[in-house]
């Protein structure tokens, strides 16, 4: 086996391990490489029958319309169901209030969103697409994570995981965050693409796009972003190497558009992918901060 091989391995059985320990799993579907490299390894893993768990998504109302685009598509051709939790619905409920100025985000506000939908759909388990490479916080967490009944991570209170044994064993109205890929890296994920012929959406890739500048980053031109006359919409290549909401997702500038020389470009890069994420940039701690919080 070489290293891809094991590292799927290790992921279906981490699959496996949540379909047989819990009521009422989720996959967290975000529509990006991540979660569709999950869609992929739960085909191997349930295939031919159904998943034993719908996907679920967090809608902020400010995706990449290409995201959304691959994700309805990617779901009518799984014939698996698809919750769609809205933060719009948490603002109009008045749960969550509507971040102002010119660097307003709802990224923070699907926390409230995405808690609510695991007391709706009464899961157990959430499984996500984070990976230990891309944060300090993440690189803390266990592959069962256990949440508490408000949602709320805690790093002290961490399950050992020794012989790769879970336990996903939880008091009622906790619930337990999954990581299968939590030990792969960014370039794993990619030659696992690459390898397996995965699709993606379309702004993974280089293409050209109207973007502004913004604390030092390519920001992709939108109706969502709070611009005023200081920004100045420039055509430029690029592509985008984490996909989440449109207002503090930042692209960086490249012409690479075949997955070999995207593979190159990240193996010489120093940047991490998680680096064009704003919303990381609010402090030191921002994710542990969010995570502790309820955050996926």
């Amino acid at each position: 086996m070489d290293y891809l091989d094991q590292l799927e391995a290790e992921a279906i059985a981490i699959l496996r391990e949540v379909a047989g320990q819990f009521e009422k799993p989720a996959l967290l579907f975000s529509g990006g490489k991540d979660s569709i490299t999950l869609v992929k390894l739960a085909e191997k893993a349930f295939r031919p029958g159904k998943f034993p768990f719908p996907l679920v998504h967090i809608d902020t109302g400010h995706n990449f319309p290409e995201t959304i685009e691959f994700r309805d598509k990617l779901v009518e051709k799984l014939g698996e169901k698809l919750i769609v939790g809205y933060v719009q619905d948490s603002i109009d409920q008045g749960k969550v209030i509507e971040q102002t100025g010119k660097n307003a985000s709802r990224n923070a506000l699907q926390t409230v969103t995405l808690l609510d939908t695991i007391l709706e759909g009464k899961f157990d388990a959430c499984i996500g697409g984070a990976r230990r490479d891309e944060e300090k916080a993440r690189a803390k967490e266990r592959i069962f994570s256990v949440r508490d009944e408000f949602g709320q991570w805690d790093p002290k209170r961490q399950r050992p995981e020794l012989w790769n044994i879970y336990n996903g064993k939880i008091h009622k109205g906790e619930n337990v965050r999954v990581f299968p890929i939590s030990n792969w890296t960014e370039l794993d994920v990619w030659n696992y693409i690459k390898r397996e012929n995965i699709e993606l959406p379309s702004v993974y890739f280089a293409h050209e796009r109207d973007v502004i500048m913004r604390n030092g980053q390519w920001m992709a031109a939108s109706e969502y972003l709070n611009m005023d006359e200081e920004d100045i919409i420039t055509r430029k290549k690029v592509r985008f190497r984490t996909v989440g909401d449109m207002t503090c997702t930042a692209a960086v500038e490249s012409d690479k558009d075949q997955i070999d020389d995207i593979i190159l470009e990240i193996s010489q890069s120093k940047i991490s992918e998680r680096g064009a994420r704003m919303d990381d940039k609010v402090s030191e701690a921002a994710m542990e901060d969010r995570k502790k919080g309820g955050y996926f």
